[in-house]
């Protein structure tokens, strides 16, 4: 039988429960499968202070789109619902996780406020977290045509465009945010999000239950004592940054939620996505809640500690 492939999601709870061996007491064989979260399609690989950030039309979606190698996997939870609906795996209906995000840019920078930012190109990573995110929370404050958003690549991509100024703005979550938060990058508008689950067509659902089981172990050790993990940010990040960054100043980061993802949030997102056009003809999923959502009558139980 073959093991039940985890794909981390630059994150800290894997890793606490494999460090506690929380996914060995649920019996789970089990191995980790490179990160899409942690990987790089743009900036980060031209490597040159001389070159501006290079726009990149692909992102969580098309990955999706394209089959991961994980039993379960994750991406923000539009794109998941996106990828769900067009039959690329199914979303787990009982928990998601919230990541703070933000808009920032350099101390230097002349934009301080939210309005600031009307006509001012912000880096993200196409149909990604930081694409649905950053519209999101901008269609609050400016008009649709001022809206400009530079599709940029991943989180790396976005993280060494900033520090090397290739970029007036970005919109980052997880260890880049707290990266560039340390070196001075200022918050301009918040565009925390939520993220979702993606189950590969062959995932067992027992084995589901049995990872959920204990990263929700997992999430009540970091609550308990998140700066005994932070470490683990480490492995989210390329070793040039290790000398920059002081890991025990970062925030715990992405905090999973035990609670249904509810048909009625799955149609919002997914009119709300529609609305905007954000996918072309042919690309936005038809399937329902009941056949995008795998929803078990015997959700997962609440392990005492």
């Amino acid at each position: 039988m073959s093991k039940f492939r985890i794909e981390p999601h630059g994150r800290l709870q894997e890793w606490v429960a494999d460090e506690k061996g929380y996914f060995k007491d649920e019996g789970l064989d089990y191995e980790f499968v490179s990160s899409y979260a942690a990987g790089s399609s743009g900036y980060a690989l031209v490597q040159s202070s001389e070159t501006a950030a290079p726009e990149v039309k692909r992102g969580a979606f098309e990955n999706m789109e394209r089959g991961r190698a994980a039993n379960v996997s994750c991406a923000c939870h539009w794109a998941v619902n996106m990828a769900s609906s067009a039959g690329h795996g199914r979303m787990w209906g009982h928990a998601y996780s919230v990541t703070p995000s933000a808009i920032v840019v350099a101390p230097e920078s002349s934009i301080r406020k939210p309005g600031d930012l009307a006509n001012v190109e912000v880096g993200v990573g196409f149909h990604s977290g930081s694409h649905f995110s950053a519209l999101q929370a901008l269609e609050k404050i400016l008009k649709p045509d001022e809206i400009k958003l530079r599709f940029i690549g991943q989180p790396r991509d976005r993280l060494a465009a900033l520090l090397d100024r290739r970029v007036e703005a970005a919109n980052v979550f997880g260890a880049p945010l707290y990266v560039v938060e340390q070196h001075g990058f200022r918050k301009v508008l918040d565009t925390t999000f939520m993220i979702g689950f993606l189950l590969h067509s062959d995932a067992n659902v027992e084995d589901v239950k049995r990872y959920f089981r204990a990263m929700q172990r997992a999430q009540r050790d970091i609550d308990l004592e998140p700066e005994r993990y932070k470490h683990y940010f480490l492995k989210e990040l390329p070793e040039k940054y290790y000398a920059i960054i002081d890991v025990s100043g970062f925030g715990p980061g992405e905090r999973l939620v035990f609670e249904p993802y509810t048909p009625e949030m799955f149609e919002q997102t997914h009119r709300w996505m529609e609305e905007w056009r954000l996918f072309p003809e042919g690309k936005n999923g038809t399937a329902d809640y009941a056949r995008a959502v795998s929803v078990d009558s015997d959700a997962p139980a609440t392990r005492r500690p």
